[in-house]
């Protein structure tokens, strides 16, 4: 299979998990120390580690749940082992008992390790 299809059927993986709420799924796509920068935190998060302490607190201090989540626009640019992924995202979430929908743009770097392709970075911002 090529390289870009395995890329692109990584982050579908990793979008169902996502918006499906299979969260050990969803970190599982990722490389334990890969970074997260949301705009919604005010830091940058070192590793997969911290996102889940950072979710459980979302969870416990807000309710948070992720009802779905899709993407569109998707482009894909492969480097050997590391690829680039770029697309518009619409989540519903519930927060606080309240659902809301979010559109965001979203930057994925994932890296080939053993065959697998894992993301390394994701960059989360409003969409404008």
């Amino acid at each position: 299979m090529p390289a870009e299809d395995e890329v692109r059927a990584a982050v579908a993986a990793l979008v169902a998990a996502f918006g499906e709420g299979r969260l050990d799924d969803y970190f599982d796509a990722f490389a334990p120390d890969c970074t997260f920068l949301f705009h919604t935190t005010p830091e940058v998060l070192p590793s997969v580690q911290a996102y889940r302490d950072l979710w459980a607190r979302w969870v416990a201090d807000d309710g948070f749940t992720v009802l779905s989540c899709s993407t569109s626009g998707t482009d894909i640019r492969v480097f050997d082992d590391v690829a680039v992924v770029t697309h518009d995202v619409a989540t519903r979430v519930r927060i606080a008992g309240e659902e809301r929908d979010l559109r965001e743009r979203e930057t994925i770097v994932l890296r080939r390790v053993d065959g697998r392709w894992l993301g390394v970075h994701e960059h989360l911002s409003p969409a404008s």
